[in-house]
């Protein structure tokens, strides 16, 4: 659905970086072009008031296109469990419109509204929808106009070996220019972890895409996959290019058995992402840092047909993290604000996403004293830049 042209802000004053001295902020092209001492305000200049500014949020694992966001209440219904999940959802989702682009441009103008400038997002490939989800997206996306960035991972949700047909469009989807291709649960969905792999890891070698794997299994059959993505990445020689989501089981195992997958992980540079489920041990934060195994955050689905959960607040995924994770020192907060927003600019497809001179101006102002306030408080977003534009502004 098309936007209005967005406001272009060349000059954003008397904003505190990351709760820094009051700085003005020039833009040009839609990057950050100097960091100046606040001077007197300009006729062309937008006032700050003083908030505080932070790097635009990174969305790492959502599902923009599976929401019922804007229609009609939708009561839970189905079975429980992935299977369960799977099921009602393919049951109903052509009745709800599921995807369509008013709903997937919804739910990305919820994303925004909230402060996302980025996001990577799963769109479900099957044998009902072929390619189509990820036509929908592009659409939606392109309405932006570049001001923000999203990277589309083709996602399996329905099994890639159970359904004969499926892998032979995961590869339709590399060639189409998708960044990543998705995995789900090699074990306990298609009941063949090798094989599920093997297939996976052969499209991302052959088209240099990254491969991004939802992997919900528990303790040590989650931990055995691990172990069999571990091999393939050394021996493929895809350090950097995949990642893990969810992946409970590196929790729920023993300590000396989750150090010596993190260490091999940080070694191929295989990544994570976590929507902080609340009934379920967190990723540790110190651990992962210790081993510089990279986290990313994400919303998950929102107001779909798996929960009725969710605002699009990725602000309230890192409260989330932090809270269920007991991290109360000023340090650790920042931290995790900081995997909301600069350190995960990898997720999306950005090199950096910082507040320094040559990054993209995505820009995000809020009324708090400091990053861990603004954490633990997740006060309302008050203006929204992506690539130097307004997209939202209270």
């Amino acid at each position: 659905m098309p936007h209005p042209p967005f406001e272009r802000v060349s000059l954003l004053q008397n904003v505190r970086p990351w709760g820094g001295a009051a700085v003005d902020i020039r833009i040009a092209d839609g990057v950050i072009t100097a960091l100046e001492p606040p001077a007197d305000p300009g006729a062309e200049a937008t006032d700050g008031q003083g908030l505080l500014a932070l790097p635009g949020l990174v969305n790492a694992h959502a599902h923009v296109d599976k929401s019922w966001w804007g229609l009609p209440w939708q009561s839970y219904g189905g079975e429980g469990g992935t299977d369960g999940r799977i099921r009602h959802e393919r049951a109903r989702r052509d009745e709800l419109g599921i995807p369509g682009l008013e709903i997937t441009a919804a739910v990305l103008g919820e994303l925004v509204r909230h402060g996302t400038t980025a996001i990577r997002t799963h769109v479900d490939v099957d044998l009902g929808l072929g390619l189509r989800g990820i036509e929908v997206v592009r659409e939606a996306v392109a309405a932006y106009g570049g001001a923000i960035t999203v990277e589309i991972v083709a996602f399996p949700q329905d099994g890639v070996l159970r359904r004969p047909g499926v892998v032979d469009l995961l590869w339709d989807a590399a060639r189409s220019g998708v960044e990543h291709i998705g995995g789900l649960d090699p074990a306990s969905i298609d009941r063949d972890p090798v094989g599920q792999l093997d297939a996976l890891f052969a499209i991302a070698d052959d088209y240099g895409v990254g491969i991004d794997i939802h992997l919900h299994d528990p303790a040590e059959l989650g931990a055995f996959q691990f172990d069999l993505i571990i091999d393939r990445t050394q021996a493929l020689g895809l350090r950097g290019k995949v990642n893990v989501a969810h992946g409970f089981a590196l929790a729920q195992v023993d300590a000396s058995r989750r150090r010596d997958l993190l260490q091999a992980m940080g070694d191929l540079d295989i990544t994570m992402t976590s929507v902080a489920p609340l009934r379920l041990p967190q990723l540790p934060l110190h651990e992962l840092d210790e081993a510089e195994v990279r986290l990313g955050l994400g919303t998950d689905g929102i107001r779909d047909l798996w929960s009725p959960y969710g605002t699009g607040d990725l602000l309230g995924i890192a409260w989330q993290y932090a809270r269920a994770s007991s991290l109360v020192r000023d340090e650790d907060l920042l931290r995790v604000m900081e995997l909301a927003t600069s350190s995960a600019g990898r997720f999306a497809g950005l090199g950096t996403n910082d507040l320094a001179v040559g990054d993209r101006a995505d820009i995000v102002l809020v009324d708090a004293e400091n990053p861990m306030d603004a954490l633990v408080r997740t006060p309302q977003r008050e203006l929204v830049l992506g690539a130097g534009r307004v997209l939202f502004q209270r």
